[in-house]
């Protein structure tokens, strides 16, 4: 699967568990910075932007960006999607554990720029915690 094929399927998958589970929900221009998904209660008092990361071949981290560490609220959350051949696994994260624990690898001889990477780690306590969306 293409890299915009991938990031588009996490992101309808994320949004149709969240209406599923009640939640009305809105993807976002694909070249909108920051939420990828605008979410809120059926009662429109509690609102959430959602910042969805897929992957589906490396399963063990998320690539970020610089911005990501400076960005956290408690209304912004990551959905972080792995899109296994067998089942799709979804980590629901706080912005601020992802901000807290980003992972900067510098430039080697394989790899011209910085990277930033949240690992799977830190996201396991997050397994299917659609919860945090209250």
């Amino acid at each position: 699967m293409k890299g915009q094929l991938t990031g588009m399927t996490g992101v309808y998958l994320v949004a149709a568990e969240l209406s599923r589970r009640g939640f009305i929900t809105s993807p976002t221009s694909r070249s909108a910075q920051g939420a990828d998904l605008l979410v809120t209660n059926i009662y429109c008092s509690r609102s959430y932007a959602v910042q969805v990361k897929t992957n589906a071949r490396t399963f063990n981290f998320w690539l970020m960006g610089i911005k990501n560490m400076s960005i956290h609220s408690k209304t912004f959350i990551y959905a972080l999607v792995n899109l296994r051949k067998d089942r799709t696994e979804f980590f629901i994260v706080p912005s601020r554990i992802v901000a807290e624990n980003l992972k900067v690898s510098e430039p080697s001889k394989r790899r011209k720029s910085t990277w930033y990477s949240f690992s799977i780690e830190y996201a396991k306590p997050y397994k299917d915690k659609w919860e945090i969306f209250k």
